[in-house]
């Protein structure tokens, strides 16, 4: 099965510098980093609004405890707000996704 991690990034250096680690890592089949986006929030009591740049990271299910985990550690932020889930996915993409899992052919170094 296929799954989806969510993560906004302070700069698009920094998410595809993350980006590609996690793909080199073999965590990770894909990111898809899109344009700058404003962030509305409330942190530490206060509210705040920041510049950010989202990411979507495409991994097999097997994984996304893992690739989440790494993805907390890479990142700047004190505490970034990582979102993953399973989804369902067409079968070629499944199958893409899932030789992360068994180090196939498409499955990082």
């Amino acid at each position: 099965m296929t799954a989806l991690v969510y993560c906004p990034f302070p700069d698009a250096e920094t998410a595809q510098r993350i980006g590609g680690q996690l793909l080199d890592e073999g965590l990770i089949g894909c990111v898809n980093i899109g344009s700058s986006i404003t962030s509305m929030f409330i942190w530490d009591g206060e509210r705040g609004s920041a510049k950010e740049i989202p990411a979507l990271l495409k991994t097999d299910v097997s994984l996304l405890d893992q690739a989440i985990a790494r993805l907390e550690t890479l990142h700047p932020y004190e505490s970034p707000a990582i979102l993953g889930w399973p989804c369902q996915s067409g079968a070629a993409t499944r199958s893409w996704l899932g030789e992360l899992a068994t180090g196939g052919r498409n499955a990082g170094k």
